[in-house]
């Protein structure tokens, strides 16, 4: 009877402590519901392949000429977006000839060394905790908003809900009732909200430059003007094939259960694109920290690593740590798959 008692003050607890995210009641009350669930959830055990060693970083280099045509698609369908999320927003060059005995970030090409930056994010508020955002790595609607995180610098985590039926869709509907994506969960505000749109403008006006007059708003029309938007990212997400839209037959069922990997990238990196849609494909959760050119995160993992490259995966399941885009693919197929 004590030990009945004692659950029943624990669930209480929990479910007064659980803040509501969204406006309405029974959403509130289903997101809370799922919280508290996945606190009783065990995370299922795996290890890296046998023998396995991370592959010596080669940045910038395809080591293997059967993976050039993946890096042409990737290449191509970052030209349709114009380069959307290469530079953060404000991206300046603040010297042609950096210290090259300073230990931050810098890119160096010939007699230059590059050191870069963005004149506005440095003031811009950045959130405590990652946001979270509900997608799959196809849909056009989902990369507006992933270009909009990597333009404002921050990290989200990733909930991969390929064709919007697989994957995290069903928690997405046992919170909303609906499998639309994307979905975004901003903990720090206590805001969720539907509609790619309304998630751009929300992201600006909160985690954007406070003084808008010190940056030009058209600077931002690849993503806030509609039609092109959406026209350029279908040919994107064609030239790749569709990559990332299903889940993969043979993706272990419990994959959802695992601890969120962490990925270093940006969107339109094309070393970057296949791990993102393996990732999608086997509907991991990964946090993704943002490293366009001018980001505050290339001086982290300069700090963290001794160098920057992307892709660069973190995996807290197996404890790897690994470099080299196609290799870590192979990585992922062989853990995180059944055969």
């Amino acid at each position: 009877l004590m030990i009945m008692k004692l659950t029943n003050v624990a669930l209480a607890l929990l479910t007064y402590r659980c803040t509501p995210f969204t406006t309405t009641s029974v959403s509130s009350i289903r997101h809370c519901s799922a919280l508290n669930m996945g606190l009783f959830e065990q995370v299922p055990k795996v290890v890296a392949p046998k023998a396995f060693s991370p592959p010596e970083p080669r940045p910038l280099t395809v080591t293997d000429p059967s993976y050039m045509p993946n890096i042409i698609r990737g290449s191509l369908a970052l030209s349709f977006r114009l380069g959307t999320g290469i530079f953060v927003l404000g991206w300046t060059v603040d010297s042609f000839f950096a210290d090259e005995d300073d230990t931050r970030y810098s890119l160096k090409i010939g007699p230059f060394n590059i050191r870069d930056s963005s004149t506005v994010l440095h003031e811009a508020p950045r959130p405590k905790k990652p946001l979270i955002l509900y997608e799959y790595e196809a849909s056009p609607f989902c990369k507006k908003v992933r270009e909009t995180i990597n333009l404002l610098d921050l990290t989200v985590e990733y909930k991969p809900c390929p064709g919007a039926r697989q994957g995290f869709s069903d928690d997405l509907f046992r919170m909303t009732g609906r499998r639309t994506v994307p979905y975004l969960i901003d903990p720090n505000t206590q805001v969720s909200m539907f509609q790619s749109a309304d998630q751009i403008q929300y992201l600006l006006d909160t985690y954007g430059p406070t003084d808008k007059s010190k940056y030009d708003v058209k600077a931002l029309w690849p993503v806030t003007f509609e039609k092109f938007a959406l026209i350029t990212s279908v040919l994107a997400t064609q030239i790749r094939r569709f990559a990332g839209s299903t889940r993969q037959v043979n993706a272990r069922p419990d994959n959802e259960k695992m601890k969120s990997l962490e990925l270093w990238g940006y969107e339109c990196s094309p070393f970057v694109k296949p791990v993102r849609e393996k990732l999608c494909e086997l509907c991991l959760p990964h946090i993704y920290i943002s490293c366009s050119r001018g980001s505050v995160n290339r001086d982290r993992m300069v700090k963290k690593m001794g160098r920057f490259q992307v892709p660069f995966l973190v995996d807290p399941n197996t404890g790897v740590e690994m470099y080299e885009a196609f290799e870590i693919v192979k990585y992922l197929d062989a853990v995180y798959t059944t055969t």
